[in-house]
């Protein structure tokens, strides 16, 4: 079955087609199918509420099943910032290079016990019917010192686990303990129960 996904990266597609091709699920980007998508206002409260704007918008501008995520970083210390609104922190149009230097002085004063985060992302899947599906991924670390890894995107420079940063990581070791791997885990095995 074709679904649609309510973004223009690729990376998520790739990401979204290895955890679901074994289901006979065909995952496409807007732009594959001819589809060109209206950009929804992201304005809930919640990763979940966004997840699911972006996931409407898409079955109701393309007819087909579509799946949207939304994912933040929550900093403890910063009071869960900058969460749902973590593409907006420091500048919607900043590079990310300066939004990590940014974080990181802002956590300059911060013992390394209270430098708690976590990623969390929510994942959607909208279908013609009416039907949503809703799920949720988290994956705890904490803020580091600098800048370390060559790897991932956005925050993942700073934001540190067991291994190391989330950018040192490797493509298949940052899948199995991300956000967004374990939202598209569980998305996976709801859609294998309902089999649409």
């Amino acid at each position: 079955m074709d679904y649609l996904v309510a973004t223009h990266n690729k990376g998520k597609r790739d990401e979204l087609v290895r955890i679901l091709s074994p289901l006979g699920i065909k995952v496409h980007l807007p732009d594959e199918i001819g589809i060109a998508l209206s950009e929804p206002v992201e304005d809930a409260d919640s990763f979940e509420g966004n997840a699911l704007i972006k996931a409407r918008n898409g079955c109701k501008e393309s007819g087909l099943p579509c799946i949207a995520d939304d994912s933040g970083l929550c900093v403890d210390a910063l009071g869960g910032r900058p969460g749902v609104y973590t593409a907006r922190y420091h500048g919607e149009e900043t590079p990310y290079r300066e939004k990590n230097l940014f974080l990181l002085e802002e956590m300059k004063d911060v013992p390394d016990e209270k430098r708690t985060a976590r990623f969390v992302c929510a994942a959607a899947c909208v279908f013609p019917d009416g039907t949503e599906i809703v799920v949720r991924g988290v994956c705890e670390g904490k803020i580091g010192y600098k800048i370390t890894g060559e790897h991932g995107f956005g925050f993942d420079p700073v934001f540190m686990v067991e291994k190391g940063s989330f950018a040192e990581l490797s493509p298949e070791e940052k899948d199995k303990i991300s956000h967004r791997g374990q939202a598209l885990e569980k998305l996976s095995a709801e859609l294998s129960a309902i089999k649409k």
